[in-house]
């Protein structure tokens, strides 16, 4: 229990201090104001990329040993990108367990560290939404489109930030 009661500490200070100094591209909440460990996010687009102007929901799921162990990310808004499982997971280096890749991607120094926050996680987000990574995609068809077919991909993402505009 008592690493369950320090990882809600930290996720109280953490929400806290997102609330005193909010960061710009993104904002934070809990989903329900009885558990600490279910976040609420909406991640704006970021300036001059494809995804310029849209707000995307994501869910932000810490386990109870966090800052040990990363969180999950899900975007509940419709999202096409690389790096984005279909079902909205998102795949990005910080997010996954601390150590060694096994798959020999990644170094230990790109993957999950207690030191992160998050804000450090929604900036990597908001990072990969400026700047698929198409060499390990999550997202095989969306890497393929965006390799290949650029304009579609374009497309693609265009009719999402119109969509995610008009649920606000």
């Amino acid at each position: 229990m008592a690493g369950q009661t320090q990882a809600s500490l930290l996720l109280h200070k953490q929400l806290k201090d997102l609330a005193k100094n909010p960061v710009d591209g993104f904002s934070a909440g809990l989903v329900d104001d009885s558990n600490i460990f279910e976040w609420s996010v909406t991640v704006i687009g970021p300036p001059e990329t494809l995804y310029d102007g849209g707000y995307f929901n994501a869910i932000m799921s810490f386990p109870p040993n966090y800052p040990n162990s990363p969180p999950s990310v899900r975007f509940t808004s419709e999202m096409w990108h690389p790096n984005v499982y279909p079902d909205g997971r998102v795949c990005i280096s910080i997010l996954h367990a601390p150590g060694d890749d096994p798959n020999g991607y990644e170094l230990a120094s790109e993957r999950w560290m207690p030191v992160h926050t998050v804000e450090s996680i929604v900036l990597s987000i908001i990072s990969m939404l400026s700047s698929p990574n198409d060499e390990s995609p999550a997202n095989i068809e969306a890497a393929k489109e965006w390799r290949e077919r650029r304009d579609e991909f374009k497309k693609k993402v265009s009719r999402i930030v119109r969509k995610s505009q008009e649920m606000m």
